[in-house]
């Protein structure tokens, strides 16, 4: 598990910025209740849980400067 800081990506963050936004559109449109709000408690709640201790422990080192 991380704590402190977490080391930014460019690769990932520009992933993020173009290829999700087609994607979820098309699972939004295809799959029923996807994206809403504790959804992904019940999929896969290790996942979950470890992405809640995950932002909740660690700090964004972009958002330390704003």
């Amino acid at each position: 598990m991380k704590y402190g800081i977490r080391t930014p990506s460019l690769k990932k963050s520009l992933s993020a910025r173009t290829t999700g936004r087609a994607k979820r559109a098309v699972k939004k449109a295809l799959i029923p209740g996807y994206g809403c709000k504790g959804m992904g408690w019940l999929t896969n709640p290790r996942k979950a849980a470890y992405n809640k201790i995950y932002h909740k422990t660690s700090v964004n080192l972009f958002k330390l400067f704003k």
